[in-house]
C-alpha cells in the first residue's frame, strides 16, 4: 500500500530554519528518485527539490544555497532542510517520486505539512 507521510512544518520567522522528513512506504521509496514539491496558497504545485537513489541532488533556483535535501535508505525516509526561509516559502510541502507516483490512474499525494513564515 502506497504511504506517504511529511512531518516537520510549523511556522517560523523569517531567516529561520525548518527540517522537513518525508516517511515513505517502501514500495515507494526502494529505486526511485525522491522529491519536495510544495504549493503555496493561490499557485500551483512546484517542485524544489529532489534526490536519486544515488543521492545526486538536484534544486530549483528559487531555494538553491537555503535548502537540501537527502534521504536514509535504510528508513525509507527524505528530508528537506530548510535555511534562510522568507515569507515566500510559505507552503503545504509534499514529498512524491519524481515523477510523481501514480495508484489507480490518478496522481497520489500524502497530506502534506504545512510551513509559514512569517516576516
Amino acid at each position: 500500500q502506497a504511504q506517504l507521510v511529511e512531518s516537520g512544518g510549523g511556522l517560523v520567522q523569517a531567516g529561520g530554519c525548518l527540517r522537513l522528513s518525508c516517511a515513505a512506504s517502501g514500495s515507494i521509496f526502494s529505486f526511485n528518485t525522491m522529491g519536495w514539491y510544495r504549493q503555496a496558497p493561490g499557485k500551483q504545485r512546484e517542485l524544489v527539490a529532489s534526490i536519486t537513489s544515488e543521492s545526486t541532488t538536484d534544486l530549483a533556483d528559487s531555494v538553491k544555497g537555503r535548502f537540501s535535501i537527502s534521504r536514509d535508505n535504510a528508513k525509507n525516509t527524505v528530508y528537506l532542510q530548510m535555511g534562510s526561509l522568507i515569507p515566500e516559502d510559505t507552503a503545504v510541502y509534499y514529498c512524491n517520486t519524481k515523477p510523481v507516483l501514480r495508484v489507480n490512474d490518478r496522481d497520489y499525494w500524502g497530506k502534506g505539512t504545512l510551513v509559514t513564515v512569517s516576516s
